[in-house]
């Protein structure tokens, strides 16, 4: 398992005898994502996450790391990395960049791996890109940005969802939305609600007593 620093732009290799306590990130995929050959370059090592990418010298970067600092998904890494380091974590996992998915057989072991790896995390952050920040709107409110985001109609999200102990909720703006506990009503919606996007021919009464406000 490969996880990303928090503190600088760097992979580190880690076994699961000794894992530290580590965030990781459920998310869609958008256009120029972070990979594993962008990031896997030790001089990256020189940058620090607190750098705001116009800010970094990058003259002494190979071209090929240059261009993890131009690509449209770099944000969305720095900005999760910021948040778990202020949450106290020296680590995150983000499968754009930590599974180097030119190779079909670590791809292989990921995917059989990836629920554990999310269950192991102590905290998940959603970020929902497509949803924006309004204090005024109630997230439960069918139509909100919540729960109209394209998260919750991806297949592989709801282990990610499932799985961890907590999840919390980000906008695009990485505004605080909620989070999922265990036992909370808060989580029993969420879970109903996506599972109705991913069923739609199944009805509340399906999936227990709670249902989405209307």
């Amino acid at each position: 398992m490969r996880l990303l620093r928090t503190d600088k732009i760097q992979l580190v290799e880690v076994y699961s005898s000794d894992v530290e306590p580590y965030a990781i990130l459920s998310h869609t995929w958008g256009e120029e994502e972070v990979l594993f050959q962008d990031i896997q370059h030790p001089e990256l090592a020189d940058c620090n996450w607190n750098d705001s990418p116009e800010n970094v010298d990058v003259d002494h970067l190979p071209p090929t790391a240059r261009l993890c600092f131009r690509k449209k998904g770099f944000q969305k890494v720095r900005n999760a990395a910021l948040l778990a380091r202020r949450q106290g974590f020296s680590f995150i996992w983000i499968d754009t960049c930590c599974i180097d998915k030119s190779s079909s057989a670590e791809l292989s072991e990921a995917i059989n791996s990836m629920f554990q790896w999310y269950k192991n995390a102590q905290v998940c952050y959603a970020y929902l890109a497509d949803a924006n920040s309004d204090e005024d709107e109630d997230p439960f409110e069918r139509g909100s940005a919540f729960w109209q985001s394209r998260w919750f109609t991806r297949g592989w999200t709801l282990q990610e969802l499932i799985a961890p102990r907590q999840v919390e909720f980000y906008t695009r703006q990485w505004c605080h939305l909620g989070g999922k506990t265990p036992h909370s009503e808060f989580t029993d919606l969420i879970v109903k609600r996506t599972l109705r996007l991913l069923f739609p021919g199944k009805s509340n009464a399906d999936f227990g007593r709670h249902t989405v406000k209307n």
